[in-house]
């Protein structure tokens, strides 16, 4: 495993449809068969990967395997705080060409001030036989939200910046009079399509700064997106050293489960809290020949890591973080605890990460948020009640969560990913 490895991961998946059609591509490439939502699962042992828009399950059964067995999950999320198009895109004025967005997420609105933006997503254009999907990546600079003057807000650096998620983040792609129909002509003519064959949009704004290592010692890593990108990374790589032919046979099913939808709650056909997960392992099981009695048995049997970044304190900040708990940015990956269940870990299920990082021979953090700031969550506890499996929550630890652009030390992937894999295939 290599860190530059997770850069051209990150800046090829500039959305959540990307980030799944990229790790397809790496999961085909190593002998996964995409199978589909609509078809019969097969019932020979096998490596195989499932996609659902920008949500993807991949798992691999050996001949040994049998349906109460249970799974080792390794849960993250595709999707990353950034600005989406509206329906109607085009907007403007004052002699400009606007694009009309929603903030989709937590963002750090400030952070996408003064940055060249690309466009990205899906489109859904005619079939021959109904809707298909077609993803849309125009990575040159079509956009940008300039910040206003500091000769016109004055008080700016004293009483600090306040952006109205309405007013002040159209950006600007550029000059004259808008159109309706400008956007859509764009990306038809991008897609090599027609304007009257595009029935659908999704499509989003990204950071075009390539990701790179910085530093004196290039012992930093500058990204966008390494909250969850940098966990969907180190779990692919974890399945593919958990599942390599020469490796020996896990003793549970390795499953591979990335979300769209945890920044915004997981409430969607293909997020976290939606039925994907639990009947992927249920029709698993019934390919094995095994009924619900077998299937209940394998859940029961099942651990879930669930794999979200962790907070590094910042030395800037440091009264912001619980002073019992220092995470150091280069000080290994992060087990994540709260005794109000933001967090679904426990002392057993714990455990089970302590012993994964001890056999990778990677350190170990522990991570505790103040008692006086409000904690955020992932899609650990949702997991948890939704299938009733032991889960535990952990991160690599970063700076700048939710930036248009974050920070993470170089070697910390290659550990994550280590401990990662020892958890999928336990000595």
């Amino acid at each position: 495993m290599d860190a530059r490895a997770l850069l051209s991961f990150i800046d090829a998946s500039p959305s959540p449809f990307h980030a799944c059609a990229t790790v397809a591509a790496r999961l085909e490439a190593e002998g996964y068969r995409e199978v589909s939502d609509h078809s019969a699962f097969p019932t020979d042992p096998g490596r195989y990967v499932l996609r659902r828009g920008g949500s993807l399950v991949a798992w691999a059964v050996a001949p040994q395997h049998q349906a109460a067995d249970g799974f080792r999950i390794i849960g993250a999320h595709t999707d990353s705080p950034n600005l989406r198009l509206r329906p109607h895109p085009d907007t403007g004025g004052y002699g400009y060409r606007q694009l009309a967005v929603e903030v989709y997420g937590g963002a750090l609105l400030n952070s996408w001030l003064d940055r060249d933006l690309g466009l990205s997503g899906r489109i859904v254009v005619r079939g021959p036989h109904g809707p298909v999907t077609q993803l849309i990546l125009i990575d040159r600079p079509i956009a940008r939200v300039p910040q206003l003057a500091i000769h016109l807000d004055r008080e700016v650096s004293t009483t600090g910046l306040l952006l109205n998620p309405q007013e002040h983040l159209r950006p600007i792609w550029g000059l004259g009079d808008h159109h309706q129909g400008e956007v859509a002509d764009v990306v038809a003519a991008e897609a090599g399509l027609s304007v009257d064959s595009i029935l659908g949009m999704d499509l989003m704004l990204h950071d075009l700064t390539p990701s790179t290592f910085i530093g004196e010692h290039q012992d930093l890593i500058s990204a966008p997106r390494l909250d969850n990108l940098c966990s969907s990374w180190a779990g692919m790589e974890a399945l593919v050293a958990a599942t390599d032919p020469a490796a020996p046979t896990t003793a549970q099913i390795p499953i591979l489960a990335l979300f769209d939808h945890e920044e915004v709650g997981s409430s969607s056909d293909r997020g976290a809290a939606s039925p994907l997960l639990e009947a992927v392992t249920e029709r698993i099981g019934l390919a094995l020949g095994g009924g619900r009695d077998e299937h209940r048995r394998a859940l029961a049997a099942s651990w879930c890591c669930s794999a979200d970044m962790a907070h590094a304190t910042h030395p800037n900040y440091p009264e912001r973080h619980e002073p019992g708990h220092i995470i150091d940015l280069d000080g290994g990956p992060v087990l994540k605890i709260n005794s109000n269940q933001r967090y679904a870990t426990d002392a057993l299920s714990g455990a089970v990460f302590v012993v994964a990082c001890e056999q990778a021979n990677v350190p170990l953090q522990r991570y505790a948020h103040r008692g006086d700031l409000p904690c955020g969550s992932t899609i650990g506890p949702i997991t948890a009640t939704r299938m009733g499996i032991a889960t535990f929550d952990v991160g690599a630890p970063q700076l700048a969560m939710h930036s248009a652009r974050e920070l993470c030390a170089a070697d910390e992937p290659i550990r994550y990913a280590r401990a990662m894999t020892a958890f999928l295939a336990p000595a």
